[in-house]
């Protein structure tokens, strides 16, 4: 009983450490990136019920196949780890391929034998009692509430995670407005970029983006009408056609360059600004290869 309580406790231990990252990445996500800004509350409410929901899954069923391994004579701890690491989907399925089949004891050498036999493979000895299988066929599903709860948490995550999909595909809860005030989130992908900001200098590098792909720092003007902008940009790669658009952006005051191929560095009045948050975007249109260095001064 001891141990058993010890493996659940590292078991438990495991799926803590498990999701703990996760928690800890979403909410340093949330503080360095101004919280959800652009964003409608149901969006980030249904992807954190996704998680919430996965790890319930998870857990129950990395129990009951903890609690089944046990009956059947097998490593419960294992298992439980790797049902609950690998996701159910995957790791119940091998599971159930490969699981230990339920054994009785011999009642003449204690010898283990499958439920179906009616004599020891070790001793020969008669062990067929009817009444006694029938009894344990009825306990193979056990911990019933542990199925019951897993199921019903993989519905709502099902569940929570269509509508997150439906949220993100028709637009309408998640803002994709490059002029916008609010964040903008992009549904594209972008492939070996760096970017770091730091003294007020912000550097960003890529190799390629999904066309529309935006890119957004923000920065801070401390006085308007003596601050400048440079944007010292590069494009390696122009496709015919293909653009890279430098965007500010603070309430309604809007302006865009074409930076796609620029001779010297841009330097910019910021007269038209305020003091204050201001939203320094690169939009990606087909440009391959950017460098780019962009400060306030």
């Amino acid at each position: 009983m001891i141990g058993r309580n010890k493996n659940k406790i590292i078991l438990l231990f495991v799926a803590v450490a498990f999701a703990l990252p996760i928690v800890l990445r979403l909410g340093l996500y949330f503080f360095r990136r101004n919280g959800f800004s652009g964003l409608s509350i149901l969006t980030p409410i249904l992807l954190l019920c996704v998680c919430i929901f996965g790890f319930c899954m998870s857990l129950c069923f990395a129990l009951w196949v903890y609690e089944d391994c046990k009956r059947r004579g097998d490593d419960g701890l294992l298992w439980a780890v790797v049902v609950f690491i690998a996701t159910p989907f995957i790791a119940l399925v091998i599971y159930f391929l490969r699981r230990l089949e339920v054994k009785k004891v011999c009642k003449e050498c204690g010898h283990k034998i499958a439920m179906k036999a009616k004599y020891c493979e070790e001793c020969g000895t008669y062990n067929w009692d009817e009444e006694e299988n029938e009894s344990m066929k009825r306990k193979e599903t056990h911990h019933i509430p542990l199925l019951v709860v897993g199921n019903i948490s993989m519905v709502l995550m099902i569940v929570c995670l269509i509508g997150f999909i439906v949220s993100a595909a028709t637009e309408v809860n998640i803002n994709t407005n490059v002029a916008s005030n609010e964040r903008v989130w992009n549904f594209g992908v972008i492939q070996m970029s760096y970017t770091s900001y730091h003294n007020g200098i912000w550097d960003f590098n890529a190799k390629r983006a999904t066309h529309g792909y935006v890119k957004e720092q923000n920065m801070t003007i401390k006085d308007s009408e003596q601050q400048m902008l440079y944007a010292d940009i590069s494009c390696g790669k122009v496709p015919e056609g293909a653009t890279l658009m430098l965007w500010l952006v603070q309430g309604d005051v809007v302006e865009s360059f074409d930076v796609t191929n620029l001779s010297k560095p841009l330097e910019y009045s910021l007269s038209k600004f305020e003091d204050g948050k201001i939203h320094v975007r690169l939009q990606i249109n087909g440009v391959e290869s950017i460098t780019s260095k962009i400060f306030i001064q």
